[in-house]
């Protein structure tokens, strides 16, 4: 179970680089529509579709996974830090089955929709270029899933209580290793 925890770890990083790789392609592609469009009087054709259509869905989609590996999502516990720690490690247990339940029926509704869009060969007009966008389409069955599996992953080592592997870059307080303290008087 570690070791497929490690697996997913490192297929949740290397989605998280792209997302990472597709702010800085965009940050790029605006920079020269911008000085296209100023300098030379000439923007690059499509940038706002492009943008909005594959940068932006890349970006906010795929390091979705990443986020949860980290326990990184934004968390209001109003009511819960009230309760016993005991029973907040299960509300927390199980609400990670109920997202996973959640987040797969959001993978197979975006799946479907991502075929659909591929079935017509969704494109955008913008200007005079026809730009396909049905690729990006799948992107967030892709994001999503990946999500999906590393609830659902958290969800079987909460029950069984395992050791995770999804986050072992960070060691933890208890794990850390005790330095040993040698002093050499050398002069």
């Amino acid at each position: 179970m570690y070791a497929l925890g490690r697996w997913l770890s490192k297929i949740t990083n290397l989605m998280t680089v792209i997302g990472g790789l597709a702010i800085a392609l965009m940050m790029l592609h605006v920079t020269f529509d911008v000085i296209g469009r100023y300098v030379f009087g000439t923007p690059i054709p499509g940038t706002i579709t492009i943008v909005s259509h594959y940068y932006m869905i890349v970006a906010a989609f795929v390091p979705l996974a990443y986020a949860e590996q980290k326990n990184a999502h934004i968390t209001v516990e109003v009511v819960t830090e009230r309760l016993p720690q005991i029973v907040q490690k299960h509300l927390e247990g199980w609400a990670l089955a109920f997202s996973g339940v959640v987040f797969s029926f959001l993978t197979v509704r975006t799946w479907g929709e991502a075929l659909s869009k591929h079935a017509i060969n969704a494109s955008v007009v913008q200007g005079d270029a026809s730009i396909a966008v049905w690729q990006t389409y799948f992107v967030l069955p892709v994001g999503i899933g990946l999500m999906t599996l590393v609830l659902f992953y958290k969800f079987i080592v909460y029950l069984l209580g395992l050791k995770s592997g999804l986050d072992d870059e960070r060691a933890q307080p208890d794990e850390m290793p005790i330095a040993s303290s040698h002093h050499s008087d050398a002069n």
